[in-house]
């Protein structure tokens, strides 16, 4: 529920989906929960001008902006590990594909283009693996001079998990219960397996870790075109 220009990054995130058609969201509640369960219960409030009659206590709703969203919020408990949170959501997606994302990150990445490469190899999961930019400027040694100082990389040099995963059913049965990450032994297991394949994106990618990030991030949303905002 942090804020990114007075949106929070779920809302941002959820945006991102609906660009491309996707509009059903099931949430894995947990730490407060109940917070995103009153920002979805008071959206459309929030999105439109009102006029309240006190006396009646009738609302009417002007200019509403409310996406075309279905949401299930389901309560995953406080400690379950991200692995645990999605085990715990197969009874509300059904027995067909389905896409994971975690709420901390915005990205520009194509879903149709992710979704058509997940399909066409046919394993259980596609992991989405972004090179993040470098942090850090860095300096060039020359013995023990130092000879120059380097801006930071434009990109960093390995492949890490940039999360926008598609999964297939099966992928239920690597979860073993509630304590388990999906990044550790899940993803770990499929891998060896030969079930976990790689969707490369090249261009804009960022999760939200810290205030430094959060400030990137606001700063970002000011310009005249945010790099995630692919919506109108």
């Amino acid at each position: 529920m942090v804020e990114i220009g007075g949106r929070p990054i779920l809302w941002h995130i959820m945006k991102h989906y609906t660009h491309y058609g996707f509009t059903e969201f099931v949430i894995a509640l947990g730490y407060k929960g109940e917070c995103i369960k009153r920002y979805f219960l008071d959206y459309a409030a929030l999105e439109a001008d009102l006029t309240i009659d006190l006396r009646t206590r009738a609302v009417r709703y002007h200019q509403a902006e409310c996406s075309d969203w279905v949401v299930d919020l389901i309560d995953t408990g406080e400690s379950t590990g991200t692995g645990g949170r999605i085990r715990r959501l197969k009874p509300h997606i059904g027995d067909g594909t389905f896409m994971v994302t975690w709420g901390d990150g915005v990205s520009d990445v194509d879903l149709h283009g992710l979704l058509a490469f997940h399909r066409s190899h046919g394993r259980l999961a596609t992991m989405t693996v972004v090179r993040p930019p470098g942090r850090f400027g860095c300096v060039v040694l020359d013995g023990p001079r130092i000879a120059e100082f380097r801006e930071k990389p434009a990109k960093g040099e390995n492949w890490i998990n940039g999360a926008f995963f598609v999964l297939e059913p099966g992928v239920f049965d690597y979860i073993d219960g509630d304590p388990t990450m999906f990044e550790q032994e899940p993803l770990e297991r499929l891998a060896a397996d030969g079930e976990l394949m790689a969707y490369r994106h090249s261009s804009f990618w960022q999760c939200m870790d810290t205030i430094r990030d959060k400030a990137l991030l606001q700063a970002l949303w000011e310009e005249p075109q945010p790099p995630w905002k692919l919506w109108e």
